[in-house]
């Protein structure tokens, strides 16, 4: 009790649990510049950070904290971004954390947003995201191998991650409905008195393990307790700052203006769209292709290849299609100017949901956190999300190493998609071997892996272009 006392009146005095503001805040910028590969392989980066390395909380809140961001729509990364740093500092420790998360892919991307649109695709581009995109499939490897190590406890739980792969890679089935299904199973499962369920291995010991060697320990801080007058500010205040600049720009410009249709656009997808960052990716590339003509085909590729290669949220790859769109569509400002505060305002209508979703309910998830039922559910949802992190790996994987990929069929009923073996792209297959040999034989660091691989695109694209030129 005199340790929770101590940690709740650290808290207030602006220290979360012993962690000053500013430390916490090169902490977040360190996890934020260090995010790469998707969702799998930031929340890998924060568990090693955050868990395995500075011991903020400990595993089981983790996963508590990532199995309630699987439930909400929008990027669940940073979803628990937000959430561990509210834990930690309150509301403004979740705002410092979910902006920092955001940032360095957003400065990212504008750079290269700016250069594709002004001078197309370059060589030495491509070359870059050549190399990067082997590093990159390496750390999504090594985020489904680290999180199904520790999710994983048991054979029940092993067979629910496989049939989650199945039912996405084979069968297709939408993701919301894997993860309501793994829910009830968990569910019920609790009800009927199975251990496997629990989080323990199986062996009904799931009261042993608990968080109290981490600076948060099991406690519950004062403000992590729902109160309605605080839910019902935070919430007002929150849907003024993500739909009011929406509301000026249709009630100013015309609803068919550009940057309306970009602000109502991204804020009905933040809302809409469940089920990871490939999924909302599909919707978004269908929608800004077909319905609004901002992008080509290709172009969509290309900026989910830069999106897929800068630190943060895989979704931030939406700021290039607003960029894009404000370059191509608005009238009395200058393309570069317009693409710039179309990806701003992309951004904006994208990430600020997500604030307001864990503001108001995290604290009831952190009430509800030693339910039995309910963390059963929660624990085969995660399971179930090892599965779905490993069909982003094989779809990334076959999409980064062959040039001509299609979908075959499976007895009939369900597809696959499958390389064209002819399609190899053997540099980039040898440049990924070697960067696994470095990850997995070497423990190569994420950054000096990235680095690594971006130098040998490089290298490869001048050793192509001089062979080119001798030709």
């Amino acid at each position: 009790m005199e340790r929770a006392v101590d940690q709740v009146s650290r808290s207030s005095a602006g220290e979360g649990h012993g962690v000053c503001f500013a430390e916490a805040a090169r902490v977040w910028a360190r996890v934020a510049a260090l995010s790469f590969g998707g969702p799998a392989g930031q929340i890998a980066v924060m568990h090693r950070i955050l868990v395995e390395e500075k011991h903020w909380i400990g595993e089981r809140r983790f996963l508590h904290a990532l199995n309630f961001c699987m439930l909400l729509p929008g990027p669940e990364a940073q979803q628990l971004a937000i959430y561990i740093g509210w834990l930690m500092h309150r509301t403004a420790g979740g705002v410092m954390a979910g902006g920092l998360f955001v940032l360095p892919g957003f400065l990212a991307l504008t750079g290269l947003s700016i250069l594709y649109a002004e001078f197309g695709a370059l060589g030495p581009v491509n070359a870059l995201f050549f190399g990067l995109k082997a590093a990159v499939l390496v750390i999504v490897v090594q985020a489904v191998l680290r999180i199904g190590k520790r999710a994983l406890k048991n054979r029940t739980l092993v067979g629910l991650a496989a049939a989650a792969f199945v039912a996405l890679f084979i069968f297709h089935l939408p993701f919301p409905l894997v993860v309501l299904t793994a829910a009830v199973i968990g569910f019920v499962g609790a009800k009927a008195g199975l251990h496997a369920f629990d989080g323990s291995g199986g062996h009904g010991d799931a009261g042993a393990a608990t968080d109290d060697g981490s600076l948060l320990g099991e406690s519950r801080p004062d403000h992590v307790r729902p109160e309605l007058k605080r839910a019902l500010l935070t919430g007002a205040v929150l849907l003024v700052l993500w739909l009011g600049p929406i509301a000026a720009l249709v009630l100013s410009l015309g609803p068919g203006d550009v940057f309306s249709r970009i602000a109502l656009f991204f804020a009905k997808m933040a809302v809409v769209t469940f089920g990871g960052a490939y999924a909302v990716l599909a919707y978004v590339a269908q929608e800004a292709v077909q319905t609004y003509h901002w992008l080509k085909p290709g172009e969509m590729l290309d900026g989910l290849g830069m999106a897929e290669t800068t630190p943060g949220p895989l979704i931030i790859v939406t700021q290039f299609v607003g960029f894009m769109g404000a370059f191509r569509g608005a009238t009395g400002l200058s393309p570069l100017l317009a693409g710039l505060l179309g990806g701003t305002l992309t951004t904006w209508v994208t990430f600020t949901p997500c604030f307001l979703w864990i503001f108001l309910g995290a604290p009831w998830a952190e009430m509800l956190r030693h339910a039995k039922a309910l963390n059963a559910a929660l624990t085969a949802i995660t399971a179930a999300v090892v599965g779905v992190i490993l069909n982003l790996a094989v779809w990334f994987a076959l999409h980064t190493l062959f040039g001509q990929v299609s979908e075959a069929k499976v007895l009939g009923v369900a597809t696959i998609e499958a390389p064209a073996l002819g399609s190899l792209n053997l540099p980039g297959a040898i440049l990924t071997l070697a960067a696994a040999v470095a990850a997995f034989r070497f423990k190569v660091g994420a950054i000096p892996l990235l680095l690594a691989c971006s130098a040998g695109g490089l290298a490869w694209y001048g050793v192509a272009t001089g062979v080119r030129l001798a030709a």
